[in-house]
C-alpha cells in the first residue's frame, strides 16, 4: 500500500471515530505533504493536525489513529529506516534489553526486568522522554512476547505488571525532594510530577502494545477498541475518573458560550413595552405625528434554577459532571438552588459557593442528609421530603431541573405531589442519562413523570446536554 493509500484510509478511520474530516481537508492535507515531504515524522503529524483536526476535543483520537497508520517503526525497529526516531537501534543490531522474551531463562529475564526498573527509575527522575519511549519499546518486547489470543488489556497489564511503576514513587520522591521538608508544597508538586511523568510512560506503553497488535492482527481488528469515544460523546453513566477530569474541563466553556448567547439575546430586546404618554408627548414636536416612539426601560427576564439531583450510586458520575454545571452556571441565573436526593433530599447549594470542585461531591455524600431508611432510590419519598422541607423553592419564575435515571425500586412515586410541583414551576425538564429505549422497563417510572414534566430529555452525554440547554435559553 503506497502512502496515498494509507492517507486515504486513515481519513476514513477518522471519519468511522467521530472526527469530521471533508473531502477537501484531506485534499489540503496531502497539499501540506507535498510541501514538507514525508523524512520529518513529527512534522507529518502537525500538518495532518492543522488540516484535519477542528478542535482540540479530536487530538486524542487523531493522535492514537495517526500511530496506527504510520507508525514510528516496525517490530522492535531492526533494519527499519525510520527506526532512528526517538533513539532505536538505527544500525540493525539489537539492545541485549530487546532479546525476545522466550529465548530468556526466568533468572536472567528477572534480572532484565531488574536493570529496566533501574533505568525507569532514572529516566522518571530526570523527565527523559526519549528514554521512556526506549523504556516502553523494550518492555514490550521482553515482557509482552507470546500475544497469542490475548487480549489488548491483557497485553498491556502484564508488561505494566513487570515494570511495576508505581512502585517507584518513593524513590522518586527522596531524589527529587532531596532535604526539603515533607507535607508541604514541595511534596504535592513533587507529587503530580511523578503522577503525570508515569502516566506518560504507561500512555507509551498503551501506544507500543497498540502498534504491535496492528501488525499482529491488522489495523482494522485493533483500530476498533483503541479508539476512546470523544470527550462529548463519553456516556455519564460509563464515565471513568479520567473521563470526569477530561468532562471537567468542557464546563466552563459551555458556561460562557451560554453567556454570550444570553447577553446577545438581552440586546435584541432592549426595548420595553411602547409607553404610550412619552410617544404622544414627543409628537407635538412634529404636528402631532408620532415620528419616534418611545418605550418603557426593558429589564431583562433572569430566571430562577432548581436543580433536583439523584446522586445515589447508579448515576453518580451523571450527577458529578451536572452539579459541577450548575456551578458555572450561577451567574446566568437570578438564584440557583441545588438539591440532591436518594431516598431522601437535601440542599446542597452550599456545596457549590467554593472554587474547589474536585472534593465536591465527596463533601455532598459525607455531609448532606440523603439517606433516610436504606440508601436505595426513593423517587416518591425524595419528593415528598422535598416538597415539604422547601415549600418555596419553586415558583412561577423558576425553572426545574430533574436530573436522574427514574428508577425508583418499585417504590410509590408521588406522582400528584411531582404534578403540583411542576404546575408551580414557569418550565420544568427531567434530564435521564439512560438510552431512551430503556425508559419504562423493570422499576423505571419514566412513564409516570414524563407525562408530568415538561420533557424528559435522553442526556447521556454532553453533547445532547449542551443541545439541551440551548434549546432551553430565556428570551
Amino acid at each position: 500500500m503506497n502512502l496515498l493509500d494509507r492517507t486515504v484510509d486513515f481519513t476514513a478511520a477518522l471519519r468511522r471515530a467521530g472526527v469530521p474530516v471533508s473531502s477537501a481537508e484531506t485534499v489540503d492535507a496531502a497539499a501540506a505533504i507535498g510541501a514538507l515531504g514525508w523524512a520529518d515524522r513529527d512534522a507529518v503529524r502537525e500538518a495532518f493536525a492543522a488540516t484535519m483536526c477542528k478542535r482540540p476535543l479530536y487530538r486524542p483520537a487523531f493522535d492514537t489513529l495517526f500511530d496506527l497508520y504510520f507508525p514510528p517503526r516496525i517490530g522492535d525497529g531492526v533494519n527499519d529506516p525510520r527506526a532512528g526516531d526517538g533513539g532505536d537501534a538505527a544500525d540493525g543490531a539489537p539492545t541485549d534489553s530487546e532479546a525476545p522474551a522466550r529465548d530468556l531463562t526466568p533468572e536472567e529475564l528477572d534480572a532484565l526486568r531488574q536493570a529496566l526498573r533501574a533505568d525507569l527509575l532514572d529516566a522518571l527522575r530526570d523527565g527523559d522522554d526519549e528514554t521512556l519511549r526506549a523504556l516502553a519499546r523494550q518492555a514490550v518486547g521482553s515482557f509482552g512476547a507470546g500475544l497469542g489470543s490475548a487480549g489488548r488489556s491483557w497485553f498491556l497489564y502484564r508488561v505494566l505488571r513487570a515494570m511495576s511503576a508505581e512502585t517507584l514513587v518513593a524513590d522518586l520522591l527522596s531524589a527529587l525532594l532531596g532535604d526539603a521538608e515533607r507535607g508541604g508544597l514541595a511534596e504535592r508538586v513533587a507529587r503530580q510530577t511523578i503522577a503525570d511523568r508515569i502516566r506518560a510512560f504507561e500512555d507509551m506503553v498503551a501506544g507500543e502494545v497498540r502498534r504491535r497488535m496492528a501488525e499482529e492482527r491488522g489495523i482494522d481488528a485493533v483500530e476498533r477498541t483503541a479508539v476512546k469515544p470523544l470527550a462529548d460523546q463519553v456516556e455519564f453513566l460509563r464515565a471513568s475518573q479520567r473521563d470526569l477530569v477530561d468532562l471537567r474541563r468542557q464546563v466552563y466553556p459551555l458556561a460562557r458560550r451560554l453567556a454570550t448567547r444570553l447577553t446577545a439575546r438581552r440586546r435584541l430586546g432592549r426595548a420595553g413595552r411602547l409607553d404610550f404618554r412619552r410617544t404622544v408627548r414627543a409628537s407635538l414636536a412634529t404636528g402631532g405625528v408620532p415620528v419616534e416612539t418611545k418605550h418603557r426601560p426593558h429589564k431583562p427576564h433572569k430566571p430562577e434554577l432548581v436543580v433536583l439531583c439523584d446522586v445515589s450510586g447508579s448515576v453518580s458520575s451523571f450527577a458529578h459532571f451536572t452539579l459541577m454545571l450548575t456551578h458555572a452556571l450561577r451567574e446566568q441565573f437570578a438564584k440557583v438552588r441545588a438539591f440532591a436526593f436518594i431516598d431522601t433530599t437535601d440542599e446542597v447549594s452550599r456545596f457549590l459557593r467554593g472554587l474547589d470542585l474536585g472534593d465536591m461531591m465527596a463533601r455532598i455524600s459525607s455531609e448532606a442528609d440523603l439517606v433516610w431508611l436504606d440508601g436505595h432510590s426513593d423517587y416518591g419519598h425524595a419528593i415528598e421530603v422535598f416538597a415539604e422541607r422547601y415549600p418555596d423553592a419553586v415558583g412561577p419564575r423558576t425553572s426545574l431541573l430533574v436530573l436522574g435515571d427514574a428508577r425508583n425500586n418499585y417504590r410509590p412515586t408521588s406522582a400528584p405531589v411531582f404534578r403540583q410541583l411542576c404546575a408551580q414551576a414557569r418550565h420544568s425538564y427531567w434530564l435521564n442519562p439512560e438510552p431512551r429505549g430503556y425508559w419504562g422497563s423493570g422499576d423505571s417510572a419514566t412513564d409516570v413523570y414524563a407525562n408530568l414534566v415538561d420533557e424528559m430529555v435522553e442526556c447521556r452525554n454532553v453533547e445532547q446536554l449542551q443541545d439541551f440547554i440551548e434549546r432551553i435559553l430565556p428570551s
